[in-house]
């Protein structure tokens, strides 16, 4: 049966990394929004676009990534799902045509999460955008944690904690 894995956490959290451990490790196709972004981009200071384009990316990807899931074959989504209501919606649907899903929560403190995300500003991996201190911010006020009665709700999960 094909899984869903669902990787959940702040920039900085190390989501990255760990889709790609799921992606060997499960033989998981694998959905980065900021990697189709960054291709598409024609300046990658362009934060305006870039921002534009990440709705349609992920909305592109998840219709893939849900063909994929029909015909069987496991997906890592690396999105961030910050939000309760769109992890909801994404184990709805995959539940809905057969799948497993598992949540991989990542919790930092942000103080580390902060300290990762300026050394990885001055060295950029592939397929990653630089990141100011007032997006951070920002997007620290955009998440909300998976609390132990969502946990409950997916096949799997597991809180991965730097605390």
């Amino acid at each position: 049966m094909a899984t869903l894995y669902l990787i959940c956490g702040m920039i900085g959290s190390g989501k990255t990394i760990l889709a790609k451990q799921l992606e060997t490790s499960r033989s998981a196709f694998r959905f980065s929004p900021d990697e189709w972004i960054k291709s598409l981009l024609v300046g990658e200071s362009d934060t305006d676009e870039r921002d534009r384009i990440r709705g349609p990316v992920e909305a592109l990807q998840w219709v893939v990534a849900q063909n994929l899931l029909k015909r069987g074959v496991s997906v890592v989504l690396e999105n961030g799902f910050w939000s309760k209501e769109e992890r909801t919606a994404y184990l709805d649907t995959a539940k809905g045509l057969g799948a497993n899903v598992e949540l991989h929560y990542l919790d930092v403190p942000e103080d580390e999460l902060w300290r990762r995300t300026e050394r990885r500003n001055m060295v950029l991996p592939e397929g990653s955008f630089p990141v100011t201190r007032r997006e951070f911010d920002e997007s620290l006020r955009s998440f909300t944690p998976p609390d132990s009665a969502e946990l409950m709700t997916y096949n799997n999960h597991a809180e991965i904690s730097s605390r």
